[in-house]
């Protein structure tokens, strides 16, 4: 296929053949880290992504053998100091912990940065561009084949500039490249490699290579050695390759715009929702919850947005169907082994329909979306089980993800060695057990259960553990898994206490003594690899988990956590001097925090999901600080990434002469897109500050995405939460009293006790130079009532009359009957 391909490419005088025969030659159908815009990281097979004009973004996955390799990497960023490297390389001196993964690479690898484009120029090199992140199985699988060989490192060195690219990092230059691996070769993943011309232009680009062909895949020799052939006279086939990459990247302009026409409104809230609705019902699977079938991913933003359609259609039929499809999801995920029953915290996704078995890496992001979906749903159900899974999330991210200067880790691995002193790792050797390995820890005879029954036999039956292992071959292509048991819970705790005749209590008290007990083991055993960069918008995003679950649940500890991790926003990733959100710092050696020089600036995300997080953390704590560093902050990014002539928010700063494509971002995937979120904080901070602009803002960005909006709302279903809070206006909830004293925090538990989507809380303690007083005049006319604090509950320009019970104020913002009085 590679020959027919450079003799086609030679005999061609088009100018985007190149770049197309290149790509097909390259990449190969069957490449196994494909992406499904944004939800699929590192599949453990193949996955193609559907077309992006389908109203359904997920498609069946494709499973194919992959390269029997296995990993020896040491669990942390960097091997002990007292091995001897043959190799270092410039990486050396970086923090990123998947940059450091390579620094011993007999490959001459540059970061990201104006040392590397110099090189390339002065030398009129190519340059080899390698993206991934430090928990991805692909990137690793490429690391040890390809890039630990020495005749590939040699041919990488003396023929191209190599740049190694984090994209937790840099998520400006993975999405321009992303793009356009995806338009040239129809998917995309980890890692990525894409070759430039010296100005940065692409011209072939792929995602894993062998590092030789297998059967129909080209090898990463085959590849470079093609290039260096075909490409001996660089001034030669410069112009071609360059106007090859100027039109491809023009097409990629034109098709990734997003714009609103001048004077035009955003869509009708209620057609677009009930659009989203009806394009997640029919891909609604029914049985395990969740929408298509295998791979299944945890989707939060899907979750949320059915329990906000609910709110407003909640004596409609297809609202109770919306809820119905949430709660069960939610349900069904808690007893899958995708939640991680030992030690807390949810895995990336099942590989199966059943939430099953899944790829075991855990993202910070996760968690923190997770956290608030199921708080949210205990909200609206009242069921324990909710609240629980919300506050086993956040104690799994305190005691594992969690640094001591308050910030939050980024991920850990899947892959691990299954026992000390071994060097092979496998994907989920820290999580599973063997039959045996229970019945050794749980060998007591339970008193009172029928027959001779031990607490093994109880656990085993309750969590379908298998003496032959419970995981299907088809879900374990590799064999990392044969013998093994994923938790899942199979029944019931009263059918599990009925079939040993034993109370309900008992059951669950010997379910909670086992996990514990199988949590010591696991302590024992080797780590996964855990990337401790702290991530700004990752960051802000767990900020919001900490202080809504405290909120609701009152827990003071999580609210305590809360502050803490704004306070370390506000420390290490706020250069105030440059007034300027920094992308990530690092964990040193020395338990202190670190910074790279120069910082990397923060992106679109950053600010807004740390917006989000601040809006959040005022709710839950009425502290006016956070509210106020809230409003710095939209100004600032107002500034950064407001698109003037179109609306809406590029995803990083428009001024970057070397991010090729200015991008927003039109998906809400694995994390809400930033300007889903900043529709959202734009109408939030309209009403705590009275700045009019902001709604105004709101509405344009909403009306730049009217198009996607319209045609194919399920993939921006938390820009539709957005558009309905539009739509229904925000209530605002204003209590006057003192923060501290008992009746104030019985009203505002009544408010926490409710999902109220729409609407913002304030506190008003008659100090009329406040924060909110000065931005809101209006408010300093409201007091408490009687001497008791009170609550007005104000919404299309009247409020409430005052209301003093907690009981009473719930039935206002329940059914929304209210005497009213003008504002």
């Amino acid at each position: 296929m590679l020959r027919l391909a450079w003799r086609r490419l030679t005999s061609r005088n088009s100018c985007l053949e190149p770049v197309r025969l290149l790509t097909v030659a390259f990449s190969g159908a069957e490449s196994p880290p494909q992406t499904s815009r944004g939800n699929v990281r590192c599949f453990r097979g193949v996955h193609h992504p559907p077309d992006c004009r389908s109203p359904l973004l997920h498609s069946q996955p494709v499973y194919y053998p992959s390269p029997s390799v296995f990993l020896s990497m040491e669990s942390g960023s960097e091997e002990p100091p007292s091995i001897p490297h043959k190799h270092t390389n410039r990486l050396a001196k970086q923090k990123s912990p998947y940059l450091l993964q390579h620094a011993h690479n007999p490959v001459d690898w540059y970061p990201w940065g104006q040392d590397a484009f110099d090189k390339a120029k002065n030398e009129d090199k190519p340059i080899f561009l390698s993206v991934g992140y430090s928990t991805c199985h692909w990137c690793h699988v490429m690391e040890r084949e390809s890039f630990e060989d020495e005749e590939i490192g040699k041919l990488l060195s003396d023929n191209f500039v190599c740049i190694k690219v984090d994209r937790e990092e840099r998520p400006d230059v993975d999405k321009v490249y992303m793009n356009f691996v995806q338009a040239t070769s129809g998917g995309g993943g980890w890692p990525m490699s894409v070759w430039l011309t010296p100005d940065l232009k692409p011209f072939i680009g792929g995602t894993y290579f062998p590092p030789r062909d297998q059967g129909r895949r080209p090898g990463l020799m085959t590849v470079l050695t093609r290039i260096i052939e075909q490409f001996p006279q660089w001034e030669n086939n410069r112009p071609a390759l360059e106007s090859s990459g100027e039109r491809i990247l023009e097409a990629l302009k034109k098709g990734t715009a997003i714009a609103a026409n001048p004077g035009e409104a955003p869509p009708l809230a209620t057609d677009v929702a009930n659009r989203c609705f009806q394009q997640l019902a029919n891909s609604y699977e029914e049985e395990y919850g969740g929408f298509r079938d295998a791979p299944k991913f945890p989707t939060p933003v899907n979750l949320m947005f059915l329990m906000s359609y609910w709110c407003v259609n909640h004596s409609t039929s297809e609202g109770v169907e919306a809820l119905q499809m949430a709660l069960h999801t939610l349900r069904m995920m808690a007893l899958g082994g995708i939640h991680d029953h030992v030690a807390q915290g949810f895995h990336r996704y099942s590989t199966d329909s059943s939430w099953h078995v899944p790829h075991f890496e855990k993202m910070l992001y996760d968690q923190a979306q997770l956290a608030v979906a199921y708080i949210t749903a205990s909200q609206i159900s009242g069921e324990q089980l909710f609240a629980d899974v919300a506050k086993d999330i956040l104690l799994y991210v305190s005691r594992d993800l969690s640094d001591k200067s308050g910030g939050f880790y980024s991920a850990e691995d899947a892959d691990s060695v299954p026992a000390l002193g071994e060097t092979e790792q496998r994907e989920g050797a820290f999580c599973i057990w063997t039959a045996s390995e229970i019945r050794e820890l749980l060998p007591d005879v339970v008193e009172g259960a029928t027959g001779v029954t031990t607490q093994a036999d109880i656990f085993m039956h309750h969590y379908g553990v298998k003496d032959q292992g419970n995981v299907a071959p088809e879900q374990d292509p590799h064999g990392e898994l044969q013998g093994q048991n994923v938790l899942i819970v199979r029944y019931s705790v009263e059918l599990t206490a009925a079939r040993f005749g034993i109370g309900v209590e008992k059951v669950s008290e010997l379910m909670a003594s086992a996990r514990a007990k199988m949590a010591e083991v696991r302590k024992g055993r080797p780590r996964p690899h855990l990337d401790t960069k702290m991530v700004a918008s990752w960051n802000g995003l767990m900020l919001s988990a900490y202080a809504r679950v405290g909120a609701v649940l009152g827990d003071k500890a999580f609210l305590e956590r809360a502050v803490q991790a704004g306070s370390f926003l506000k420390e290490y990733l706020w250069d105030a001097e440059r007034q300027t959100i920094l992308r990530s710092c690092y964990h040193g050696d020395k338990m202190e925090v670190q910074q790279i020089s120069p910082p990397i600036s923060g992106f679109l995300d950053d600010y807004a999901f740390i917006i989000c997080g601040l809006l959040d953390l005022y709710e839950a704590t009425l502290q006016t600080e956070w509210l106020q560093w809230a409003e710095e902050l939209q100004l600032r990014q107002d500034m950064m990434f407001w698109d003037d002539q179109g609306g809406g928010y590029f995803c990083s700063d428009p001024s970057d002469s070397t991010v090729l494509l200015q991008l927003k971002e039109d998906q809400d995937g694995a994390e809400p897109s930033a300007n889903s979120v900043s529709a959202s904080n734009l109408l939030r901070l309209s009403h705590y500050t009275g700045r009019q602009e902001w709604h105004q803002r709101s509405q344009q960005l909403l009306a730049a995405f009217s198009d996607r909006l319209t045609r194919i709302p399920i993939a921006l279903p938390e820009m539709v939460r957005a558009l309905m809070a539009q739509h229904y206006m925000l209530k605002q909830i204003v209590i006057c009293g003192q923060k501290d004293a008992p009746d104030t925090a019985g009203l505002l538990a009544a408010v926490n006790s409710l999902f109220l989507p729409h609407k913002v809380l304030m506190l008003v303690d008659g100090e009329t130079d406040s924060f909110l007083c000065q931005r809101l005049p209006v408010l300093s006319s409201m007091s408490q009532h009687g001497g008791v604090a009170a609550a007005y509950v104000c919404q299309y320009f009247t409020c409430s009359l005052p209301v003093t019970d907690p009981q009473e104020l719930r039935k206002i913002l329940l059914d929304g009957s209210m005497g009213t009085q003008t504002e």
